[in-house]
């Protein structure tokens, strides 16, 4: 039995030679092709005349968390000729999920959620929404943000529906 698989991989190996293929070692000739896909900006929605404007973050990572945070913080910094709908307010914390992954036997394209949790006693404007939507949504990857209030010694409460960035602008 295994005399006929060395005869064929001897015969297999002169064939390779007849034809004028020369066999080789593996040779590594650099790294394998891959793509990089650029990551969110480091930059957040402050306000200026009324209306939104990105601004540079001063955030050591460019991840939606950590611009979340500097959002939040930008209301104790201070912003010249720009301002913040978020005074007095305070950031908790994210959470990503996917909704729905599957009904009633089908499969439905996923949809990414962020919700975004707060904190603070005063209302949140339609422009604050707007900046914490906009903020995160610079992640291509969250196609709505929710933004939820965290109550001391009460239920959360939702700040509305799910939000995209255009519909708030």
């Amino acid at each position: 039995m295994r005399a006929p698989r060395l005869l064929c991989a001897a015969a297999a190996l002169l064939a390779a030679a007849a034809c004028g293929i020369s066999t080789t070692d593996v040779q590594t000739k650099g790294a394998a092709p891959t793509i990089k896909l650029p990551p969110p900006s480091k930059t957040i929605y402050l306000i200026r005349n009324k209306e939104l404007t990105l601004e540079p973050a001063d955030v050591e990572t460019d991840t939606v968390g950590s611009l979340l945070g500097a959002l939040f913080a930008a209301s104790d910094e201070p912003l010249g000729d720009r301002t913040t709908e978020l005074r007095g307010l305070e950031y908790v914390g994210m959470k990503d999920s996917l909704d729905p992954v599957q009904r009633d036997e089908k499969q439905l394209p996923r949809t990414s959620t962020l919700t975004v949790y707060f904190k603070g006693d005063r209302p949140l404007s339609r422009l604050g929404k707007a900046q914490i939507v906009c903020t995160a949504q610079q992640d291509s990857a969250f196609e709505q943000v929710k933004i939820v209030r965290e109550n001391d010694g009460r239920p959360s409460k939702a700040e509305g529906r799910p939000y995209t960035c255009p519909e708030l602008k």
